[in-house]
């Protein structure tokens, strides 16, 4: 259910690639939307794009620095983090992005024809925290929500959480991350998704 959750959730995003310069001075929703509209021109019309490797360095280079890695995996692992040693913070945070670098690279692989429209943001100009929304259009198929968190941060908007039909990623985790807690301590969940990543690997 979470993998299916999961490939169905990231291959509608397609990402986050605007130079980190002008993200510092975008509205959250101009971001998003600028640039998934680049990405998907990318995708389109280089050949090489679709290649594993390809698709990796993408999501290293383009994708990572507009999420916020820290503030997912602390939600992630809800009241499980406050019991970590700062040691199993930083293993389990490592492993996490490594792990949803994985699935951006294998969602990147699936994009097809989707086209995502943005609804005006509702935020007040102060606010730090605000929920990007959007809709994924799919030929021949039912219309998606596909809404986006963030927060704001000295270098500009940063994703925290992505909510698919209502359904938030972070949470999705929390509920797999403190069952391998609750069965194997917080090293039993450092060490299976380690392993998932050898596996992706």
């Amino acid at each position: 259910m979470l993998k299916t959750l999961l490939k169905s959730l990231l291959a509608m995003i397609v990402a986050l690639v605007e130079p980190f310069a002008m993200a510092q001075d975008l509205a959250p929703d101009e971001l998003l939307k600028g640039v998934t509209l680049e990405v998907i021109a990318l995708i389109r019309q280089d050949k090489g794009a679709g290649s594993t490797a390809r698709l990796a360095a993408l999501v290293e280079t383009r994708i990572l620095p507009h999420f916020d890695f820290d503030h997912m995996t602390r939600l992630a692992a809800g009241q499980n983090w406050r019991l970590a040693t700062p040691e199993q913070q930083k293993a389990l945070t490592g492993e996490f992005r490594t792990l949803l670098v994985h699935t951006y690279t294998s969602a990147l692989a699936g994009y097809r024809d989707q086209v995502i429209e943005f609804r005006p943001l509702r935020a007040a100009p102060g606010d730090t925290m605000v929920t990007v929304r959007s809709l994924v259009k799919q030929s021949g198929a039912a219309s998606l929500t596909l809404d986006y968190d963030l927060e704001r941060h000295l270098a500009g908007w940063k994703v925290y959480d992505i909510r698919f039909e209502g359904v938030s990623l972070v949470a999705t985790y929390r509920e797999t991350f403190a069952g391998k807690v609750r069965e194997s301590g917080m090293d039993g969940l450092i060490r299976l998704l380690a392993e998932k990543n050898r596996r992706a690997a």
